[in-house]
């Protein structure tokens, strides 16, 4: 009788820890860049959050198909030793649409990004809004690549950043396949996974409203900063609070 009453009182004061028993923050951030950059630009970002202990990884995409971009994505996801906080710019919320049905990922943090449905591609977004004057494409070289035209990255894509520091990343954009934005995505991680948007509200390549619509559709929790396209390099501490937060939920 005795071990009963025991056995009661354990399970009665073991409530309220079940109870109140949450889920520890996830320690593991991978960040996706876009067309035009690479993984370099997010060093800000990455110091800021290494600091915080978290630990970061930085995908390099090829950009050369969209299935090529979420191989590389998933490549680093499944080299962690958790779950993942799985962040996005411009094309690389495309890439991460797909690759974060993967059961690692925790969460998904858009930046002035794409968030297709399933069966949609990229190219319809950018058509959803006429584009700014100050933004622009090259034609496809006879390899399939575009670049952003050089005569408006400045203002079309790093406008809060220098001058200096904007031709040092207009030469050394990397190119996208033209035929990347006409991908369509199979699946959509957004309707199983939280996820948070930042709108550029000063962004030229990809219109604020448009960025905004697609969050709203995805029930983002939506965050606004009066930043260009790279947000993520002009206001690190922004961004790297966005995902500390994503990372927190």
């Amino acid at each position: 009788m005795k071990s009963v009453r025991l056995a009661t009182l354990f399970a009665l004061f073991s409530l309220p820890i079940l109870a109140f028993a949450y889920n520890p923050p996830v320690k593991n951030i991978v960040l996706v860049h876009g067309a035009f950059a690479d993984g370099s630009g997010w060093k800000a970002v990455y110091e800021i959050l290494t600091k915080k202990g978290y630990h970061v990884s930085i995908v390099q995409n090829p950009l050369t198909s969209l299935k090529d971009d979420v191989a590389a994505t998933n490549s680093v996801i499944d080299a962690q030793d958790g779950p993942v906080i799985l962040v996005g710019h411009s094309w690389g919320g495309t890439v991460i649409t797909e690759a974060g049905v993967n059961p690692k990922v925790a969460g998904l943090v858009y930046i002035s990004a794409f968030v297709p449905d399933k069966d949609e591609s990229a190219g319809k977004w950018v058509a959803a809004a006429p584009m700014a004057p100050e933004a622009g494409f090259t034609k496809p070289d006879q390899y399939g690549f575009v670049y952003f035209d050089p005569a408006k990255f400045h203002g079309g894509f790093a406008a809060d950043l220098s001058q200096t520091e904007s031709d040092f990343l207009c030469t050394a954009q990397i190119p996208i396949i033209a035929k990347c934005f006409d991908e369509t995505v199979e699946q959509a991680a957004w309707k199983t996974k939280p996820s948070f948007g930042i709108v550029a509200t000063e962004d030229k390549a990809l219109a604020p409203a448009t960025e905004r619509a697609m969050y709203e559709r995805a029930h983002a929790t939506i965050t606004e900063i009066k930043a260009s396209h790279l947000s993520y390099m002009s206001h690190p501490d922004a961004v790297a609070k966005v995902i500390m937060a994503a990372a927190e939920q």
